[in-house]
């Protein structure tokens, strides 16, 4: 599916579009996160959860957002100082940034450590509260060392908490593909040491620079695919996940959309990298399939309701759906109640804000 003939999506749009649409899909998904697939069809009816609408108590968003905004204050710091003619190490500022996430969750580190100063997004008490954070981030920056490829913390990791906060860097405007995924996959290595985590952030942030650059859903999908296929350092379970994917939506054309159990016995619970990945891609592309004429907003409905309702880590891939339909249509796609649903909005309008006006300079 293309967006419609004459429609100009503007670089804004796609960034508020992409922010809010993740921490949508975050917060939906943060509902059932822990809930095995029959427990969300006990609580939620045959189809499962569906809208924020069943959800009497409402919902929050989790680290997945959380982790997502300080990324985004990261790059904005970096584009801070390159806009006032001043070099910085970007995937410094992110580290930083982390940091003083880290620090919003009751963790210290150690003396040697730098103290960063603190910004606009440290003063926001809802990125304050702890929201199951991942191990692997947790511990990743509290060593105090700022990890990379070639020295990496948690070299066996590759939880799923690289490629849930990684949607930013495709949302940065005038830099090579090339740079896009060395800048994702650096910032991966911050917490996370195996090949596959830094791989399937880094594809993850192409996915979005593409459809960023104009590139259809599918497009934006086989142009990571294929910055993967031609890496002989990628890891083949992503190589394999991915391809699976793309291949399995292909088949939904025909009507067969897998189910819930189909879904974490063809793509993973999501718990890891690639997993997540893979699952969040299927849930955008196979829900296209429906209908040439499907409203944005429909497709954001059905993609996140199959992103979610499955026996996995149903928050970070409804953020991954999310992120990946936000930038591609837009706000257009974010249905109208469920913003109204979102906790705390004004903030990641402002995270969102701040990389528009350092974007845009």
């Amino acid at each position: 599916m293309s967006i419609a003939s004459g429609t100009v999506v503007s670089p804004e749009s796609r960034i508020h579009g992409c922010l809010l649409g993740g921490a949508l899909g975050d917060s939906l998904g943060y509902a059932v996160e822990f809930d095995p697939i029959e427990e969300i069809r006990r609580r939620f009816g045959a189809a499962g959860l569906r809208d924020f609408a069943a959800l009497d108590g409402g919902t929050h968003f989790s680290d997945d957002t959380q982790m997502t905004l300080y990324t985004v204050d990261g790059i904005v710091e970096a584009l801070e100082w390159a806009n006032s003619g001043v070099g910085a190490d970007a995937n410094a500022c992110v580290w930083l940034a982390y940091l003083r996430w880290l620090d919003t969750q009751g963790v210290s580190v150690p003396e040697s450590a730098p103290r960063p100063q603190p910004r606009w997004i440290d003063g926001q008490e809802v990125l304050r509260h702890r929201r199951a954070p991942g191990n692997a981030c947790l511990s990743g920056l509290a060593t105090g060392e700022m990890g990379t490829a070639a020295r990496p913390v948690n070299p066996e990791s590759k939880g799923c908490g690289t490629v849930m906060r990684s949607a930013p860097f495709g949302l940065v405007p005038h830099i090579p593909a090339d740079s896009v995924y060395k800048l994702s996959a650096d910032a991966a290595s911050l917490t996370h040491g195996h090949p596959s985590a830094r791989q399937s952030a880094g594809a993850f942030s192409l996915l979005i620079h593409f459809l960023v650059q104009g590139s259809s859903l599918a497009q934006a999908a086989e142009a990571a695919l294929a910055r993967v296929l031609a890496d002989d350092e990628a890891a083949p379970e992503l190589r394999e996940r991915l391809e699976a994917a793309i291949g399995l939506a292909g088949e939904a054309a025909s009507g067969t959309i897998l189910s819930p159990e189909d879904l974490v016995r063809e793509l993973g619970e999501g718990w890891v990298a690639e997993e997540a990945l893979a699952v969040g891609l299927y849930a955008v592309l196979a829900t296209v399939q429906q209908g040439a004429a499907t409203a944005p907003v429909d497709h954001f409905k059905a993609a996140i309701a199959l992103a979610i309702n499955h026996s996995g880590d149903s928050d970070s891939t409804g953020s991954i759906a999310g992120n990946i339909l936000g930038a591609y249509y837009g706000t257009d796609c974010l249905p109208a109640d469920w913003l109204e649903a979102l906790e705390a909005p004004e903030v990641i309008r402002g995270m969102a804000s701040q990389l528009v006006a350092v974007t845009s300079a």
